[in-house]
């Protein structure tokens, strides 16, 4: 029974080994098995999608947000080709059409703004005529019983009864009959007339006629509409007392309220267009005429008045208005412009989505710009774009979710540039300083007391050397405070008794340099942020290295290469945070 099992198992192990023959002989030595169509098409259909704002969100086909109702998009995965540029987001097609990404090409414009105001129709006052009592009296007769009347120049508006009227035409009367041999007092009887206002020829008709009128009539200025009357018949008026205003309409203002942030783009002379909703499909063009100098504390804004001729009286006081001014910006030549929905805010910040040309993969570059003023629907560039760049126009924030989520650069995750305007001299001065700080670096690495506690006098000559007068006064104050902290460290580590509290000390020096050389660079290509966690009795301490390798400080030979690159400082001081795994720590 045992013989037959070991003949059927050597028997199974024969033909085995014949297949194995027979499989290398038709298979040859440098062609490998291809995977099936079927799993070619399953591994490269996976797609997980996700949520801009939810990133936790993840299903493995598209729909809404159960959060925020947002359209899913594809988590992008990164292939080998893809770009390992933090700056710049990959996408595929499928994303790019769930999202609806739109670009456009950047195009060189003529500056113009357009501002547009709100305001109505008013009085002119200087065609604004109102009439006073030149006398004191009662309202006999009024000819203009209601406000809106048109009236004429020189029309009869009321007759008024004064009794002083009537003593001072007797007067007249009187001292005409004297005026041969009593000419001052006839003349200053009929001087007292001329100040109420009566004309020459009512005088001299009461004078020769010898019979005194009771009634004296009120005529109008000026021809146009009674705006007011404040009397009535049977009223006691005064001298002075209003008694009508009339303003001609044939000319009208009108007030626009104009924002603090229009006004530079507003002088007078300026063309301005006036349209109305009550007469819709006409436009009326005037000038400015005047610019208020002050501004309302209320609303915030100045008034702005321009006139118009309304010879028909189409155009009432008190109508609603609009406004459109254009105003050539002060920039010299054409300027770049873009449209409002291709921009993200990020405070102080601006930045577009640039699409980067000739990419193997749709792929979308982020981009800081400076704007300028804003044209309407769209912004003046200043910097950061050239013409014939294609930006995104829409879905831009799909763009920024869709990086934010794979890692790379976006609106709220980029580097910080705390950089400020230096001469070259002071950023050579400072880099000198910064090779002899690497010095003392390296004299911990190497634990030698002695070393470090020379490099460290020579680190406080360099400081002391370096020419702050060349600074301007917002980075002079700057560099006074990084300075005043560098000197106290310095002056404290040439205190130390042991390489122990070298170390100790030499960390305080290192943080504040590494805030030194962010805010002011320097002409070093890269420096290097090292991070130990174990340094200072577990309690972690940086350094700054001119080489990416690994040599601590802190340990020295005992644990050389314990810490990571967690930063590099360009030039300038633009950060690159380090993407890759770290170099482990090595103990």
């Amino acid at each position: 029974m045992k013989k037959s099992k070991v003949k059927i198992f050597l028997l199974v192990v024969l033909i085995l080994a014949i297949g194995f023959i027979i499989g290398r002989y038709m298979l040859p030595s440098n062609q490998t098995i291809k995977p099936s169509h079927h799993q070619t098409i399953s591994s490269s259909e996976h797609q997980d999608y996700t949520c801009s704002m939810h990133p936790q969100i993840r299903q493995n086909e598209p729909g809404k947000c159960p959060i925020c109702g947002m359209d899913l998009i594809p988590l992008t995965q990164k292939t080998e080709k893809g770009e390992s540029n933090p700056y710049v987001h990959t996408m595929s097609p499928e994303a790019i059409a769930l999202a609806n990404v739109q670009t456009q090409k950047v195009k060189i414009v003529s500056p113009e703004h357009e501002i547009y105001l709100t305001g109505k129709v008013a009085v002119n006052e200087q065609k604004l005529a109102v009439i006073t009592a030149n006398y004191s009296g009662r309202i006999e007769k009024l000819f203009i019983d209601f406000t809106g009347q048109t009236v004429s120049k020189g029309q009869k508006l009321a007759s008024i009864y004064s009794p002083e009227l009537v003593t001072a035409q007797k007067e007249l009367i009187e001292a005409s009959k004297f005026k041969e041999t009593n000419s001052a007092l006839y003349n200053a009887s009929k001087e007292k007339l001329r100040l109420w206002k009566i004309s020459e020829t009512q005088i001299i008709e009461i004078e020769n006629s010898g019979v005194v009128l009771t009634e004296f009539d009120v005529y109008a200025d000026q021809s146009g509409i009674v705006i007011r009357r404040d009397i009535a018949k049977g009223d006691y008026v005064n001298k002075g007392t209003v008694l009508f205003e009339i303003a001609d309409l044939s000319k009208v203002w009108i007030l626009l309220d104009a924002y603090e942030s229009d006004l530079p783009f507003m002088k007078i002379g300026q063309k301005i267009t006036i349209t109305l909703a009550s007469i819709p499909g006409k436009e009326f063009t005037t000038y400015i005429s005047f610019i208020d100098p002050l501004i309302n504390s209320q609303t915030r804004t100045a008034a702005v008045r321009a006139e118009l001729n309304n010879p028909q009286q189409i155009l009432k006081p008190e109508m609603f208005v609009k406004g459109k001014i254009k105003a050539s910006l002060s920039v010299s030549g054409k300027s770049i412009a873009i449209p409002k929905t291709s921009l993200l805010w990020t405070g102080k910040r601006s930045v577009v989505y640039v699409k980067v040309p000739n990419a193997e993969f749709p792929a979308f570059e982020l981009r800081e710009i400076t704007l300028g003023a804003s044209l309407g629907e769209y912004y003046i560039v200043e910097s950061g774009l050239t013409e014939g760049e294609e930006i995104v126009t829409n879905g831009v924030f799909a763009i920024d979710g869709a990086a934010q989520l794979s890692g790379n650069y976006s609106m709220m995750n980029r580097p910080v540039d705390n950089t400020i305007a230096i001469p070259e001299k002071f950023t050579t001065q400072l880099t000198a300083f910064m090779n002899q700080y690497f010095e003392l670096k390296n004299s911990l690495v190497k634990s030698d007391f002695e070393l470090t506690q020379s490099n460290t006098k020579k680190l406080e000559t360099i400081l002391n050397k370096i020419d702050m007068k060349i600074l301007d006064e917002d980075a002079h104050s700057v560099w006074m405070e990084q300075y005043s902290k560098l000197k106290k460290d310095i002056g404290q580590l040439q205190t130390a008794k042991d390489i122990e509290k070298q170390r100790e000390l030499f960390s305080a020096l290192s943080n504040h340099i590494i805030e030194t050389v962010e805010t002011f660079g320097l002409k070093i290509e890269t420096v290097y942020v090292a991070y130990c966690p174990m340094a200072l009795g577990d309690k972690g301490a940086y350094w700054l290295s001119e080489i990416e390798e690994i040599n601590n400080p802190y340990f020295g030979d005992k644990m050389l290469r314990c810490g990571e690159v967690k930063k590099k400082i360009k030039p300038k001081g633009k950060q690159e945070i380090k993407t890759n795994q770290p170099q482990g720590h090595q103990h």
